[in-house]
């Protein structure tokens, strides 16, 4: 009998010969079974060791001779013997890798009906966002309310054939990492890879379709400089393909292709959004909450933690029903037949990638009320599919206006959030001119870091050096106190008139007539 009670020493006594097997066996050649060995008689301290492939018949025949001369026994008892061993160990080594794949199998938690039964009830309520959103919060994320909504829609668009992706960005130590590893607790762990750091290769050398609709989490980017470009292209493109060379086992050299496919959801934190600029554009940009205000909700949370005064079971209840509600979302198609009559506002840059990522994120908002949605079917490919309504756009437009109001500057979110600072400053005090040390004595900022944010600031006209009369030195002025306020609103006006027309008569009658009616129009049928 084989006795594997020591994985590192294996035991195979039988009435003439004593083997042990050294340091176990391989489970990922299972063309050959190599092991080492030690074998002597029974109650004897005369051992042979020896290194083998037991597939291998010459090597067995040797092996078989040496056993037979050193330990003066016959060539038959050996044979007998390597060959049972044989047996044993390959049994024993199909078990391990049957065991092996068990454990490795993908979690995927089964509903039950209660559970099942609040999830869907929770979906089918009204004011679905708001009700999330509160829900968030009681799972333990505090404050951000903008980020923290638009952040679990982006990662519920994972289920989509259009995933969208974000990057948080802040400087250190104000919880980005925290942000978006808080909201990932809400989504089931088997949809979600979290990544820490990764090889240059290392997203090619997953399984085919290992990655479909999940979400990766990389806490930060500068430990994945190296896999940058594949990411972009699985986000672009939704496949990646990496071409080697690769012997068989003749020793003939072939080139084999290695492909991942798509499409996944991305998410990823930084300090540095400059360096990921090509990233950024295919994400959206989400800036963490660095006020006052927020900096004591946290530590007024992190007070109630220490005195034992959370609802850590409410907290678990929260997250455990959104996960629920996340495994109930299916892969559905989602129309937006307003779409043609959707203009982003002119101030926007790189307005094609940024009209598509807001199309998607209305598209996201309707995929997650599914359950809210009659569910149509095309005429000609009986296709299943639901459609986007006003509301959604509506909400839609809440929550991006502060993307696309980052995506309209022309200066990073380090920088605009100092000037924005730096306006609140001079406001309180009555000022309209500033000076270097001035600043650096009340906003507590480093000589090297304000130094940078003038010279953009400079270079890009936001402020101006002015020479004082009286000492002939300089200090600076803000050009322009209202052009953060009036931008913001330029896009929220131009958001605002394209769902205006949606619901004038006219355009009412033109795109927005009630369902049945359009889709016999279109061909289509109603379920």
């Amino acid at each position: 009998m084989l006795n594997t009670s020591n994985p590192n020493n294996y035991e195979y006594t039988t009435k003439h010969l004593e083997i042990h097997i050294l340091g176990g066996i391989k489970l990922n050649k299972l063309e050959s079974l190599r092991i080492t060995l030690s074998v002597q008689k029974p109650k004897q301290h005369n051992i042979l060791r020896h290194s083998i492939d037991l597939y291998n018949d010459n090597q067995i025949e040797k092996f078989t001779r040496k056993i037979a001369e050193r330990l003066e026994i016959g060539t038959s008892v050996a044979r007998r013997t390597l060959q049972d061993l044989t047996k044993e160990l390959e049994n024993y080594r199909f078990l391990l890798i049957d065991q092996y794949e068990k454990e490795n199998q993908p979690y995927y938690k089964e509903l039950s009906a209660t559970e099942e039964k609040q999830a869907v009830a929770f979906l089918k309520k009204s004011n679905l966002l708001k009700r999330t959103n509160d829900l968030i919060g009681k799972s333990g994320v505090i404050g951000e309310e903008y980020n923290r909504q638009t952040m679990y829609l982006i990662f519920t668009s994972r289920k989509t054939n259009n995933p969208l992706h974000c990057i948080s960005l802040g400087s250190s130590g104000v919880g980005k990492t925290h942000l978006q590893s808080k909201v990932a607790e809400l989504i089931p762990e088997e949809d979600k890879v979290e990544i820490t750091v990764l090889s240059a290769n290392a997203f090619y050398y997953f399984n085919r379709t290992e990655l479909q609709h999940k979400l990766i989490l990389i806490e930060d980017l500068d430990g994945a400089e190296s896999v940058l470009y594949p990411l972009r292209e699985l986000q672009s493109k939704k496949r990646i393909t990496k071409t080697v060379v690769h012997k068989d086992t003749k020793g003939t050299t072939k080139t084999i292709h290695l492909t991942v496919e798509g499409p996944v959801s991305v998410a990823g934190c930084t300090t540095q959004e400059s360096i990921y600029e090509d990233n950024s554009n295919r994400n959206f940009l989400l800036y963490i909450d660095e006020s006052e205000q927020q900096d004591q909700k946290i530590m007024d949370y992190q007070r109630r933690a220490s005195a034992g005064k959370l609802n850590e079971q409410d907290e678990i209840q929260s997250r455990e029903l959104l996960k629920n509600v996340q495994r109930l979302l299916k892969p559905i198609k989602v129309i937006n037949p307003f779409a043609e009559y959707l203009e982003l506002p002119k101030s926007v840059f790189k307005p094609r990638r940024t009209n598509s990522h807001y199309l998607q994120f209305i598209e996201a908002i309707t995929f997650y009320k599914q359950y809210q949605r009659e569910k149509l079917y095309d005429k000609d490919t009986g296709e299943e599919f639901i459609e986007t309504t006003i509301e959604d756009i509506k909400e839609a437009n809440e929550l991006i206006i502060d993307v696309l109001l980052r995506k309209s500057d022309t200066i990073t979110g380090a920088i605009r959030n100092h000037l924005e600072r730096l306006k609140a400053y001079l406001k309180e005090n009555n000022q309209t001119t500033f000076t270097n040390a001035e600043i650096r004595r009340h906003l507590r900022i480093k000589e090297t870091t304000l130094r940078r944010y003038n010279g953009q600031l400079l270079a890009e006209n936001y402020i101006q050096r002015v020479k004082k009369v009286k000492t002939k030195s300089y200090c600076f002025k803000i050009v322009d106190v209202d052009e953060y306020t009036n931008l913001k609103q330029q896009i929220d006006d131009a958001l605002n008139t394209c769902v205006s027309k949606l619901t004038t008569p006219t355009q009412h009658r033109e795109i927005a007539t009630s369902p049945p009616s359009r889709h016999q129009q279109n061909g289509e049928v109603k379920k």
